[in-house]
C-alpha cells in the first residue's frame, strides 16, 4: 500500500482563533501530483478527524449600510409596493421613477437578499414573499392612491412591469389590494370633491343674497304704490 499522499489524502495545519475572526490554514497542501498550494486567509470549512470547523466571516460595511439605508425606509413610509421589473430597460425603469414623484414616491431597487434582512429587522409580515426575481420597492410618503395608481398606469405601457403586492399600515397587501387602491380617488381629486361639496351651498347662499335686495326694492315700491292709494 502506498503512503497517504500517494493515496490523495491531505495534511492541514490550521489555526482557529475566535468565531468572529478569520480560519487560517498556514501549511502548504499535497495534490496528487506532488504540488502545493498556499491558501490564504479566508473563510476555509475544514474536516479533520470526522470533525468539521466552520468560520463566520465578518459582513461587508457596504452591505450593512445598505441593510440600514432600507430599513430606514421601511420605517418612514407610509406604504411601500413590490413589482418586478424583469425586461425593462433604464429608460422606462425611469419613466416609472418620474411617474411616482408626484405622490412623494421612490421607486428603488435593492439586492432581493439585503431586502429581506432589512424586513426581518422591522417585523412586516408578508412582504418578504414578493422578493423574489428581478424586484423594485416603491417607498410612499405622499399619496399612496396616486402611487398605486402611477404603478397601474404605468404597468398598461409597459406590461413588463408586474405589482405583486405591498403593505399598508403593517398589513399585508396582495396584488388586487393595489388595483383597489389605485382605483381610489387620489389626494388631489378627494381635495377637489371637497372643495365642490363646499363651493355648492356657497353659490346658492351668494345667489340669496343677490336675489334680497330686488326682492326687498320690489316689496317696497309695493307698499309705497299701496299706500299712495
Amino acid at each position: 500500500m502506498g503512503s497517504p499522499t500517494s493515496r490523495g489524502a491531505r495534511s492541514y495545519e490550521v489555526l482557529v482563533r475566535s468565531r468572529s475572526n478569520s480560519l487560517l490554514v498556514a501549511s502548504p497542501i499535497p495534490t496528487r501530483s506532488g504540488a502545493s498550494h498556499e491558501l490564504k486567509r479566508e473563510e476555509v470549512c475544514t474536516e479533520m478527524s470526522d470533525t468539521t470547523t466552520i468560520t463566520a466571516r465578518e459582513p461587508r460595511a457596504d452591505k450593512v449600510a445598505v441593510v440600514d439605508e432600507i430599513t430606514a425606509k421601511l420605517q418612514d413610509a407610509k406604504a411601500v409596493f413590490v413589482s418586478e421589473y424583469r425586461g425593462l430597460t433604464v429608460a422606462q425603469l425611469a419613466e416609472v421613477r418620474n411617474a411616482l414623484r408626484p405622490s412623494d414616491s421612490q421607486h428603488v431597487i435593492y439586492k432581493n437578499t439585503l431586502a429581506r434582512l432589512a424586513v426581518n429587522e422591522v417585523g412586516i409580515d408578508g412582504l418578504g414573499e414578493h422578493l423574489t426575481g428581478p424586484t423594485a420597492l416603491t417607498f410612499v410618503h405622499g399619496d399612496i392612491a396616486g402611487a398605486a395608481k402611477a404603478l397601474r398606469d404605468a404597468a398598461k405601457t409597459l406590461p413588463a412591469l408586474v405589482v405583486k403586492g405591498g403593505v399598508l399600515g403593517g398589513a399585508a397587501l396582495s396584488a388586487d389590494d393595489v388595483k383597489a387602491l389605485a382605483d381610489l380617488p387620489s389626494r388631489e381629486e378627494l381635495l377637489a370633491m371637497f372643495a365642490g361639496a363646499l363651493q355648492a351651498p356657497l353659490v346658492k347662499t351668494a345667489g340669496l343674497l343677490q336675489a334680497l335686495p330686488r326682492s326687498f326694492a320690489f316689496g317696497l315700491n309695493a307698499l309705497i304704490e299701496k299706500q299712495a292709494a
